[in-house]
């Protein structure tokens, strides 16, 4: 069985000798082959540029084992596809060109045609497609809509999102035009990479746990679940919601084929929680890569004895790898992932 056929059979729940192994934000600065990128690049030229993005989707598998590769790329592309355009803040952060705040804005966003604007993404798809030869899985992505909304909404990076939550409640109709809007652009750019060869897409709901649990379904999950539904039936959805342990369940019920979990649930736990047909993806602290080898191992295994006799799990960190991560910590991870019995 090559990479590719073990981390689909654990999308499909099926039981394997050891969960296959993909690292959340595979690219950063940890890797010096990626600075060594982004001294002559910025970070938006790299996405836009499909050399580029597909040279540093690929550099993480170069030095290690790992079982998927997950595309180099940002989840913001939709709002710039879309006509709101977002840049880096010196002080760090994320700041849109502008922020959302009335009909006249939300009338100009248009997202008709994104997968066109977002040819570059499906180039750099082909492009790592290629290289893989089918040995590797490969996953798209992309921001859920209330993750893109809040950023939207906001202006950009947000302390308490108090924005984006006072439109959810007092401004409905505004707030469900904006989310028909990205849900559509969504679909029309999912559906793009997986005309360009990817082997699952994953929906990343980074701000899911900041709405109240009884609200999050009619904020982020029902656009999720349209989502799901309008991609081809039985095509490997990835969900992953940060801060969101009490609507597992529910998101068991979206029509995704896995749920990456944070660091904060116990894997075994959730295991028991959910149905057997749901896979589980996650889900160590990503603080540990910044420690020592001996401690990720450690760790790792205990994870791993945690869903021993389990079926679907696929081997990841609680969230994205972090810049002060360890080369050697990587390797310790990696390697007591594969071989482990």
């Amino acid at each position: 069985m090559n990479s590719r056929e073990r981390f689909l059979a654990a999308a499909a729940c099926q039981t394997l000798d050891r969960p296959p192994v993909w690292i959340m934000r595979q690219a950063g600065r940890y890797l010096p082959e990626y600075r060594a990128l982004k001294a002559k690049s910025s970070f938006l030229e790299m996405v836009k540029t499909p050399e580029l993005a597909a040279e540093v989707t690929l550099q993480p598998l170069r030095r290690f084992a790992l079982d998927a590769a997950i595309i180099f790329s940002d989840i913001l592309v939709i709002p710039e596809a879309m006509g709101q355009g977002y840049k880096f803040r010196d002080t760090g952060g994320i700041a849109m060109d502008y922020r959302l705040e009335n009909s006249t804005q939300l009338a100009r966003l248009d997202g008709a045609g994104v997968s066109e604007r977002l040819a570059y993404v499906g180039q750099a798809l082909a492009r790592v497609k290629a290289e893989l030869k089918g040995e590797k899985a490969l996953l798209g992505f992309g921001g859920s809509p209330w993750t893109l909304a809040t950023y939207m909404l906001e202006g950009g990076s947000a302390d308490d999102f108090e924005r984006s939550k006072t439109i959810f409640y007092s401004d409905r109709v505004f707030f469900e035009a904006l989310m028909e809007k990205l849900t559509a652009a969504l679909i029309d750019y999912f559906k793009m990479q997986i005309r360009a060869g990817v082997d699952a897409i994953q929906i990343f709901d980074s701000w899911g746990g900041i709405i109240a649990g009884q609200d999050y379904e009619a904020a982020s999950l029902r656009w999720i679940r349209t989502i799901i539904a309008a991609l081809p039936k039985g095509f490997p959805v990835i969900l992953y919601a940060k801060g969101t342990p009490a609507q597992l369940t529910d998101q068991a019920f979206s029509g995704a084929s896995v749920l990456g979990v944070d660091w904060t649930i116990d894997l075994g736990v959730a295991r028991k929680l959910l149905p057997s047909n749901v896979a589980l993806q996650g889900n160590l602290d990503p603080v540990l890569l910044n420690t020592t080898p001996e401690i990720v191992r450690r760790e790792t295994s205990r994870l791993l004895n945690t869903m021993r006799g389990t079926r679907g799990h696929i081997f990841n960190l609680g969230h994205g790898i972090m810049p002060q991560a360890k080369i050697e910590c990587m390797e310790a991870l990696v390697s007591t992932v594969t071989g482990w019995q």
